[in-house]
């Protein structure tokens, strides 16, 4: 017989903060064992630290870290490639912030702008078009470094290249999808993940049935959350009542924002441009299907292609426990370096450069 969907908890204008952990201990006390539940974005990660919601929760309630932060899983075999590009007199690199302190193997972007490299920091890929259009006698190279979120607007800026003739804009992409690192992570047995508070801002574009594998494959709850703290603690009584009735469902807390089936004409636009391949993930290795790249097509638009770049596998710093932090097996106390030789100053891993880092996140709201 078929299971029937679970009943989740209900939120009115009236909850309280008080009465959603009242709800979530009485919930955790139908749990023997506890549970272990995985946020996998970077902007509910910075959330749970920011309001404290890990020290409201029964101590049987433990929240970990997952993959969810787009600069600390690009790898740094592609970290390496952006700064041979910088070398080069005349290019110029356009990034997102974050990525000018995520170091390479023997430096880092913004190791190589003080040395007179060409960086230019962007907040969308349109403000690299138009370096572009300003600087002709110039390649101009856009790291475009995301999950679904970002990949929309990298694709309708690749669209807008090509109607417009551009020849000196160019793609080093790094577009990631979110659905093949959660197989990679439920098929590892070291890894224990007993349900999902799953990206918001991911799920805008691919729709919570990107996960229905989940649920049905793994037989995890998962639960598509919001941002605010009260977005958070419903998301996660929503777990728990799946727990305690041996439910696995995917269900939708963000509904303001999110639906089953995503925002379809972005994912036309992606697929306009780009095409699934196996690429490389900090901590996680290469995986299959897990990444973008631009179609045979829009090969005039791809960096690595038009400057022959080879994306070498390269070894992390030894003692950077990045990776396990990213698989959600250690905390960032757990790494030797956590706030001591790496810092938001001086980092050694991705996980403290990033505003969403969850080495970050545990420097600024939660270091003892």
């Amino acid at each position: 017989m078929e299971s029937q969907p679970a009943k989740h908890a209900q939120r009115t204008a009236s909850s309280t903060p008080a009465q959603w952990l009242e709800g979530i201990r009485r919930l955790a006390d139908q749990l023997p064992s506890g549970a272990r539940l995985m946020e996998v974005c970077g902007t509910h990660t910075m959330a749970i630290a920011r309001h404290g919601l890990h020290s409201l929760l029964p101590p049987k309630i433990r929240l970990i870290s997952g993959p969810g932060c787009p600069v600390c899983v690009t790898p740094t075999s592609y970290i390496n490639a952006a700064i041979e590009l910088a070398r080069r007199p005349d290019t110029v690199i356009a990034t997102f912030g974050d990525m000018i302190k995520v170091p390479g193997s023997e430096s880092s972007l913004e190791q190589e702008k003080a040395r007179g490299a060409r960086i230019a920091v962007v907040y969308s890929p349109y403000d690299a078009i138009n370096l572009a259009t300003a600087n002709p006698g110039s390649q101009v190279v856009f790291l475009a470094v995301g999950f679904e979120t970002t990949t929309p607007a990298t694709a309708l800026a690749a669209i807008r290249a090509r109607s417009e003739g551009l020849k000196n804009f160019f793609l080093l992409t790094a577009h990631k999808l979110i659905p093949p690192a959660l197989r990679i992570l439920l098929s590892d047995a070291e890894t224990r993940v007993d349900g999902f508070l799953l990206p918001g801002h991911v799920s805008v574009i691919i729709g919570a049935r990107a996960y229905r594998f989940v649920a049905d494959e793994f037989r995890r709850p998962c639960v598509v959350a919001g941002f605010e703290p009260l977005d958070i603690l419903h998301a996660i009584a929503m777990l728990l009542t799946q727990m305690t009735q041996a439910q696995a469902d995917v269900q939708i807390e963000y509904r303001a924002c999110v639906s089953e089936q995503g925002n379809l004409a972005a994912q036309r636009r992606i697929a306009e441009a780009f095409q699934p391949c196996d690429t490389e993930w900090r901590g996680l290795g290469m995986l299959p299907a897990s990444g973008l790249t631009l179609k045979p097509e829009w090969a005039a638009l791809d960096a690595e292609k038009r400057f022959g770049l080879r994306m070498t596998p390269a070894a992390d710093n030894p003692h950077c426990a990045c990776g396990n932090v990213l698989r959600g097996k250690v905390t960032p106390p757990d790494c030797r370096l956590f706030a001591k030789a790496c810092t938001p100053t001086y980092p050694i891993g991705p996980c403290m450069v990033s505003s969403e880092g969850t080495c970050a996140a545990y420097f600024k709201y939660r270091r003892q």
